[in-house]
């Protein structure tokens, strides 16, 4: 079992950025697939970014193909969230989730998830 931490979230302008963090204790994180999925206020969980164990495979949703990266250091266990250029509309809550198999953007798929953090981008 894995636990998993978010942080890295805040307030920033539109056109910012931030890097966001998912810290895992419990498991080796290389053992684990990750993704990191937000969620809007009234909106579901959507898909943001997937990494594979080994970090050879990424796929982004295509809202943010271009302006984040998806990384992965499995000697801190740690996987990142890079993003750039924010908008408005990328105001959520992130969530960063594992799972032993490659899972892509199917939240379903994910067994384990953090709690979330905060990101807010004003116009």
């Amino acid at each position: 079992q894995v636990q998993l931490v978010e942080s890295g979230g805040g307030t920033v302008q539109a056109g910012g950025s931030l890097r966001l963090s998912c810290a895992a204790s419990g498991s080796t994180l290389s053992s684990y697939a990750m993704g990191w999925f937000r969620q809007a206020p009234g909106k579901e969980r959507e898909f943001v970014a997937a990494i594979s164990r080994g970090g050879l495979r990424t796929d982004y949703a295509d809202s943010v193909k271009g302006r984040f990266t998806i990384s992965r250091d499995n000697a801190k266990n740690t996987v990142y969230l890079q993003m750039n250029s924010l908008k408005p509309e990328d105001t959520a809550v992130y969530y960063c989730a594992a799972n032993p198999v490659y899972s892509g953007s199917q939240p379903t798929d994910y067994i384990y998830w953090g709690q979330g953090t905060q990101v807010t981008v004003s116009s």
